[in-house]
């Protein structure tokens, strides 16, 4: 019998990318890619930098939503999946305590407080915040969840329930009981806290959606007022742990203690899937408090080999090549340099952040052919603007950026740690150029803005009448 030959099944159907999408996976997913502009095939990477088919080189400053923070293909992390496949070790044998898991959890610990003591591995960041839900639940007998407005958690049924994005829960019916906070808001938080019916607050300490910062004294406040209520302090460090935001976990910027974080992204190299849930041992036991129950909450795939060896290798590289202090110094500098910029563009707010997890803002324009081109793009959606930043990027600089969420002119950059200030001269002269062209009201950049439109007022159309054939 033959042999799968994944080399040559690349070489010979690579370019199908988004013909088997659109008829196999999600083709309303393929539609808005090809109406952004995105519908690349990407044929290589390596460190900060794509490569498409035809061989010309892009600027990744989005690291797929923040997993490669040690950059794309890490020779590193490669050898250790090599490695670990040659030892031919045994592999989810489940009636057993994995050999690597062990390990992994070991120097988990080792970097986090003394207090988080206790790792359950999975492999998603939703799955650590579904674990979260449930060990809160278990140490305080309590049912309800309290959340920020504008949080993510991730989309799984139970991080649903803390979402702070209405569009993401629409359609899916009740969720967990919980309580929406007014970002910011400590009256509110002692309000709803103050009820006792509350098992954890989730919070991300930089919000992803928005690159939101709360102000300095928010966080420090709201665990006092977990504390006095009992309510567990949860923070979501998926997408800034490891790193992200030049420390090795964002809740360190505020001097936090909290008793649970969910992580994953950059803790799998970007090679293989994994998350993990860290907590304080006396939570942990609540869940796990006879033997009985040692299997109450468990994962067929969480402590596989493969995504333990990554997650190993991937903190060795954090470790051994800076990267974490590298982030900090690398993403000021990118800050720094796009802020210089507000001078001379007026659409430029402010660019803002910590470490490689920054928001690059924009405001309505007080030129008045401006204002009305602004207005009018916004009348047909709220977040187009960016979108009209974002496009030029990609197809005339080769940079990849996101719009961050549905709502509001605001473009995310989660570069990797490894970008030169090469890399970064480059991004601020693209975003530039951009800018400048947008001071053209009459312009290529306000005339994609049009088609934008169109193509914004043809989804609501059809959104309107869901029985009409796009």
């Amino acid at each position: 019998m033959a042999e799968l030959n994944i080399k040559k099944l690349v070489a010979d159907r690579l370019g199908e990318n988004y013909i088997l999408h659109e008829q196999y996976i999600n083709p309303t997913l393929v539609k808005v890619f090809r109406t952004i502009k995105f519908d690349r095939i990407y044929a290589k990477a390596k460190g900060q930098y794509l490569w498409d088919k035809e061989g010309n080189r892009y600027l990744d400053m989005l690291s797929g939503f923040g997993v490669f923070s040690i950059g794309r293909n890490h020779p590193a992390v490669a050898q250790v999946i090599r490695d670990v496949l040659d030892l031919d070790l045994p592999n989810m044998v489940q009636m057993d305590c994995a050999f690597l898991a062990g390990l992994l959890a070991e120097k988990l610990v080792s970097i986090c407080p003394p207090h988080l003591n206790a790792v359950f591995f999975c492999n998603s960041g939703t799955e650590a915040v579904e674990a979260a839900l449930k060990f809160s639940r278990a140490a305080t007998g309590r049912s309800k969840f309290a959340y920020l407005d504008h949080g993510w958690h991730g989309l799984t049924l139970g991080s649903l329930a803390l979402m702070g994005n209405d569009e993401f829960r629409e359609g899916f019916g009740d969720m967990l009981p919980g309580e929406r906070i007014e970002y910011g808001n400590l009256d509110h938080l002692e309000r709803v806290l103050a009820k006792k019916d509350i098992a954890c607050l989730a919070v991300e300490c930089i919000q992803g959606k928005g690159v939101r910062i709360a102000p300095a004294e928010y966080l420090p406040a709201a665990q006092e007022l977990c504390r006095k209520y009992g309510t567990l302090l949860f923070c979501d460090e998926v997408q800034t742990g490891y790193g992200r935001t030049g420390k090795m976990f964002a809740f360190e910027h505020w001097n936090l203690e909290p008793d649970i974080i969910s992580t994953s992204k950059a803790l799998s190299g970007g090679y293989v899937p994994v998350g993990a849930m860290i907590t304080r041992r006396a939570i942990y036991q609540k869940l796990f408090n006879r033997m009985d129950r040692c299997w109450v909450h468990s994962s067929s795939f969480g402590r596989n080999n493969l995504g333990m060896a990554v997650g190993l290798a991937t903190l060795h590289i954090l470790e051994q090549e800076k990267l974490v202090e590298r982030s900090a110094v690398q993403g000021q500098k990118l800050m720094d340099a796009v802020n210089a910029l507000k001078a001379k563009h007026e659409v430029l707010l402010e660019a803002r952040g910590k470490g490689c997890m920054i928001g690059i803002e924009f405001r309505e324009p007080q030129s008045l052919s401006l204002k009305l081109a602004w207005k009018a793009v916004h009348a047909a959606h709220d977040g187009l603007f960016a979108q009209m930043v974002v496009m030029p990027l990609l197809d005339k600089h080769h940079i990849l950026t996101q719009v961050s969420g549905n709502h509001g002119d605001i473009i995310r950059i989660l570069p990797p740690f490894v970008i030169t200030e090469e890399d970064i001269a480059y991004f601020v002269n693209a975003l530039d150029q951009v800018l400048t062209e947008s001071q053209n009201p009459l312009g290529p950049m306000w005339g994609l803005g049009k088609n934008l439109v169109k193509a914004a007022l043809a989804n609501k159309s059809v959104a309107a009448h869901p029985g009409q054939r796009q």
